[in-house]
């Protein structure tokens, strides 16, 4: 895989989009990165069989320094209920970690339409703003560590940070909705970091030095998206206050699903 000047652009604009869309619009990049990714490594001659795995695992590595710095700004405005943390976090880190060896038996064209799937349901929600409704008390430890698993699960086969799933599941427990975004961000970073290191470990037989490849981890791509998007996302984040984010979220909605199609078509 050649670091030619036109990828490493390709690259850093990926970046900047990520991070400014995660900021404006409170998501996590995955859902761009990687259709993004993929076709990039298509277009780089990454084998189609492997091209999917390379994607997930690049994309969940690059989202470690865009949920950093989230969680950071929600922890400053007080808006991070760390005891919930607490609670989920080994069911993230044992879910997330385990779905990534789940991922290495699974082909790419599997991934890719699981990956569709998942991107058109996120999109409905989207597009029609459905909420749920507070309808009970905050779960157990037992319950908290078994959603932790689950979100964490899936959040590795779709490489996203949780946010599409732990936001809704926070605020039908009667969690306001600001400090459910608060606790989403900070639950994204182990669900990044262990995702990360589960497509390490099981990609490792795939690594290639040589060409900065670590497992199923892109080592260029992972800096130039992290360096960039580590900036964009504040900026973001003060537009969403000056931009109409509720017309920005039905186009973006659209965007997911068209960006799922093209990847899943690219990989078929």
């Amino acid at each position: 895989m050649m670091l030619d000047p036109q990828w490493v652009l390709g690259f850093l604009l990926l970046g900047a989009l990520v991070g400014f869309m995660a900021g404006l619009l409170g998501i996590g990049g995955g859902g761009i990165m990687v259709p993004a990714l993929t076709s990039i490594f298509l277009l780089q001659g990454v084998p189609v069989e492997k091209v999917v795995h390379l994607a997930l695992g690049t994309s969940m590595a690059s989202i470690i320094a865009t949920s950093l710095s989230s969680m950071r700004a929600h922890h400053r405005n007080g808006g991070v209920l760390w005891p919930v943390v607490k609670a989920v976090t080994p069911g993230i880190i044992v879910g997330t970690f385990l779905a990534t060896f789940v991922a290495k038996y699974i082909s790419s064209a599997h991934l890719a339409l699981f990956f569709a799937a998942f991107m058109c349901a996120v999109a409905v929600q989207m597009f029609l703003n459905k909420k749920p409704k507070p309808s009970r008390q905050l779960a157990g430890a037992t319950g908290l560590l078994a959603a932790g698993a689950g979100i964490g699960g899936i959040s590795a086969l779709v490489s996203i940070g949780g946010g599409s799933l732990t936001v809704p599941f926070l605020t039908w427990q009667n969690i306001d909705v600001r400090k459910a975004i608060g606790t989403s961000a900070a639950i994204g970073l182990p669900i990044s970091i262990a995702g990360t290191l589960g497509y390490v470990v099981n990609g490792w037989a795939n690594s290639s030095p040589e060409n900065y490849t670590f497992g199923f981890i892109y080592l260029p791509a992972v800096l130039l998206i992290s360096g960039v998007s580590f900036f964009t996302a504040p900026l973001g984040a003060r537009m969403a206050h000056r931009l109409p984010v509720a017309t920005l979220k039905k186009i973006f909605a659209v965007l997911l699903v068209l960006l799922g199609l093209k990847m899943l078509f690219s990989v078929i």
